[in-house]
């Protein structure tokens, strides 16, 4: 999982929103961005 610390500071890279936590993946918090970046061995992999 990802550490809380890193969740609060973590942004979407398209357009800066906050993202959430959904199981084995982030989804950007903004609606119409709404993007979905993985997390592969603990690592979040958010390239645009």
């Amino acid at each position: 999982m990802i550490n809380k610390q890193l969740l609060e500071i973590l942004a979407c890279p398209v357009c800066k929103s906050d993202v959430k936590l959904n199981k084995d993946k982030l989804i950007c918090k903004n609606k119409k961005c709404a993007k979905i970046y993985l997390i592969k061995d603990g690592i979040p992999i958010m390239l645009a």
